[in-house]
């Protein structure tokens, strides 16, 4: 009961004054790939620091923001939490960050990839909501060329992964959907984590970076001990001549998200919306 209490509570957090989310949609018709059942999301009991986290997800799906009808952007925003691959902060980086892009103009979409350590899982959800909602464009009259990505650590991760493995078959095609291409438009990751899992801390040998990885947007910060990876996938895409966009400040620490009094956290926001507005200009 205190489960699903909570999970009343989240389904409408933080939207005072704001659109209400439209629905929710599931990613996979029937059971995800490599699931043998679709059971409720779990929480944990760990509400430390005022985050709600969700221990457990099999049956994946999106929640859908749109962005309010007056000042409304054509372009949209899948948002990754992070959590270690073990949990989704899901208000801290994603219902709050959905909140913040609807506020700039843009449709957000929050995904609920299968945790805990499900990376290939994640990726394959990953995959099948750019898909989804490229494939579903005209419902919320957003351009589909202009779906992108934004993650937090794990889900910087998961980001940069479908920024680089677009092309990598994960799952077995099942409708109209799957035959688009699975590669976003963008990746804005904040600081992002695990990219620096190759040798003598080497970009993660699994992620192909070339000159047609979707532009990047990366900041992180020097006290960080993820913030290494930043600057691993910044030196990759500098060296494929992709293109790329790195903000590393000297204070902040890990998993700030948007809330107040955090040095780093006051300051990212208005750079990557400065640099997403910019590049959407000089897409046509």
């Amino acid at each position: 009961m205190k489960k699903l209490i909570l999970l009343c509570m989240l389904a409408g957090y933080g939207l005072n004054g704001m659109a209400q989310q439209e629905k929710q949609i599931a990613l996979w018709p029937g059971i995800a790939p490599g699931e043998t059942v679709k059971k409720p999301l779990e929480m944990s009991a760990d509400s430390s620091r005022n985050v709600h986290r969700i221990s457990s997800v099999t049956d994946p799906f999106i929640s859908v923001y749109p962005a309010p009808l007056e000042g409304r952007k054509d372009a949209a925003v899948i948002v990754c939490p992070g959590g270690g691959y073990g949990i989704l902060a899901i208000d801290l980086e994603g219902y709050e960050i959905a909140q913040w892009l609807n506020k700039l103009g843009y449709t957000a979409f929050v995904l609920h990839y299968r945790v805990p350590q499900k990376r290939e899982g994640a990726l394959q959800d990953v995959q099948r909501a750019i898909r989804l909602v490229k494939s579903r464009a005209s419902e919320w009259q957003i351009n589909p060329e202009k779906v992108g990505l934004i993650g937090f650590s794990a889900g910087g991760s998961l980001s940069a992964r479908a920024a680089t493995l677009y092309d990598r078959q994960t799952y077995t095609a099942i409708d109209a959907a799957d035959k688009l291409s699975a590669k976003p438009a963008y990746a804005m990751l904040i600081y992002p984590a695990y990219l620096d899992e190759g040798e003598n801390r080497t970009l993660t040998p699994e992620l192909k970076v070339n000159a047609a990885t979707p532009p990047m947007f990366l900041f992180a910060t020097a006290d960080d001990s993820y913030g290494y990876s930043a600057l691993v996938m910044t030196g990759a895409m500098r060296d494929a001549k992709a293109p790329v966009e790195l903000h590393f400040y000297n204070k902040g620490g890990h998993g700030y998200g948007l809330r107040p009094g955090n040095p780093a956290a006051d300051t990212w926001p208005g750079l990557a919306g400065k640099w997403l507005e910019q590049l959407l200009k000089a897409t046509h």
